[in-house]
């Protein structure tokens, strides 16, 4: 199932294990982003389609490095090195899902981006989405994953067409839930994130960035064009 003409879909996700689920609980916190609300880990791998096999797909787990991007995709977070400590469980069948129901092009390698979030709200603290508003991040797809809610309200999920007055598409993801996103057609943001009766709460997700590998998003080469702003190629 391709995203089609629309710029992007709703998916089914299985169950997430509860060696998964469990592994939020040690997330460090985000010093970057969420002010204070945020938890966060990162891994990158480079995907290359899986020989004499339709579907199947090998992942190589890429040494560890900053997270970072250009001002003009984060303009709360951009431009500066951001160290996050690596995953610690495998969120690969998930990306393979993604992978698949977007159709990857399998005569390209890819390079794949993963974020594990946890935004916690309590009491009267919100917990912020989308501090940069609504935008793309200048990959080729993204994966928005969402693996539980725990006693939250809002995450709304909005979509937006380039220079549109008003999303395309607005709802709230449920766990087990994930919208797949053609970036360069498709714009996001989401509502910040409340308790649902004022305790504390929680909404894990993971978001995942599809990017094909020539285009050179891992790397000293590309670091320096995004801390410097300027176009990688």
């Amino acid at each position: 199932m391709a995203i089609g003409s629309q710029g992007f879909s709703i998916i089914d996700l299985p169950p997430a294990t509860p060696e998964t689920l469990d592994s939020y609980d040690n997330v460090p916190l985000d010093p970057f982003m969420g002010n204070g609300t945020r938890y966060k880990r990162f891994t990158q791998y480079k995907l290359s389609p899986e020989p004499g096999s339709d579907r199947g797909w090998i992942y190589e787990k890429l040494p560890q490095r900053d997270y970072i991007i250009s001002k003009r995709y984060n303009n709360v977070a951009g431009g500066i090195r951001r160290p996050y400590d690596p995953i610690e469980v495998d969120f690969t069948p998930l990306v393979t899902i993604g992978a698949n129901a977007l159709e990857l092009d399998r005569s390209h390698d890819w390079q794949i981006n993963i974020h594990q979030n946890r935004s916690r709200a309590e009491s009267e603290r919100c917990a912020p989405i989308t501090p940069e508003g609504v935008h793309s991040d200048g990959h080729e797809y993204i994966m928005i994953a969402v693996l539980r809610r725990n006693n939250v309200a809002g995450g709304e999920t909005r979509l937006w067409l380039p220079d549109a007055d008003a999303p395309i598409w607005t709802g709230t993801l449920a766990a087990g839930t994930a919208v797949l996103l053609d970036d360069k057609a498709i714009k996001h943001e989401a509502t910040d994130v409340t308790s649902a009766d004022g305790g504390p709460g929680h909404r894990d997700i993971i978001i995942v960035a599809y990017s094909t590998w020539e285009k050179g998003w891992y790397g000293e080469e590309y670091e320096a064009a995004a801390l410097a702003d300027r176009p990688l190629n």
